[in-house]
């Protein structure tokens, strides 16, 4: 594929992504937002950015070569590009030109691409450390656009507690096989406790056992709010 000569539709279709893929990507998005002094990256900060074992799930250990063959993927999707700086070789992304996508739009994408499917609280919660988004009726404003467009979709009923949000980059295959793990459970649990994917591997299911007790813990903290709410409205 002639990296020079793919365009992207507003509604895609997108491209499928592999495991590498989705983490030199999502890393090289957060880092221009929360690292300027250091983006473009570096292969080797590019590494050490994929392997960081904070805002990641999973955590990996890619190496140089596996990097570099992600971002040979993704350059041939013209997602990225190499620049030079002095006699250094750097990356960077090329999310903004080709996906045409607004600030707070590009920090979701980045999140989903680093820690895969997540609840709508979630969500909220990860990408406002790169940008502001003030409570859970702003993000959906935010994703409405972004669900036009299949960047992403929703696993679960999207009028569910606790919706679950995945990126639209998955393959026909996964998609289907994550859909079926989200949604074989009762609405009053899904967002906490999901089906085992058809692995029986425990690595497997260790991430998805993580997002299930982070959105628990968002939903207590809720709950805590709204009765501290309450206890003052009562004078309590």
């Amino acid at each position: 594929m002639d990296a020079e000569s793919v365009s992207y539709a507003p509604g895609g279709p997108w491209p499928s992504f592999s495991r590498d893929e989705r983490r030199v990507l999502g890393t090289l998005i957060e880092k221009s937002k929360t690292s300027a002094d250091g983006y473009p990256m570096s292969i080797n900060a590019l590494v050490a950015g994929c392997n960081q074992k904070s805002n990641r799930d999973p955590v990996l250990e890619l190496d140089e070569d596996e990097v570099m063959d992600a971002l040979n993927l993704l350059k041939a999707k013209a997602l990225v590009t190499k620049v030079f700086s002095g006699r250094s070789e750097k990356w960077r992304h090329l999310v903004y030109e080709q996906w045409h996508l607004d600030s707070r739009e590009m920090a979701i994408i980045a999140e989903l691409l680093l820690r895969g499917p997540q609840t709508e609280g979630e969500i909220r919660t990860r990408a406002s450390r790169m940008v502001e988004i003030p409570d859970l009726d702003s993000l959906k404003g935010y994703l409405k656009p972004l669900l036009e467009r299949r960047l992403v979709q929703y696993l679960t009923p999207e009028d569910r507690r606790g919706a679950v949000i995945t990126h639209g980059f998955h393959g026909d295959e996964e998609f289907s096989r994550l859909k079926v793990q989200y949604t074989s459970v009762p609405a009053s649990v899904a967002h906490t406790v999901v089906a085992a994917p058809s692995s029986p591997k425990m690595d497997d299911r260790i991430p998805v056992l993580e997002a299930g007790l982070a959105s628990l813990r968002d939903e207590v903290a809720r709950l805590r709010e709204e009765v501290a709410i309450l206890k003052r409205s009562l004078g309590g």
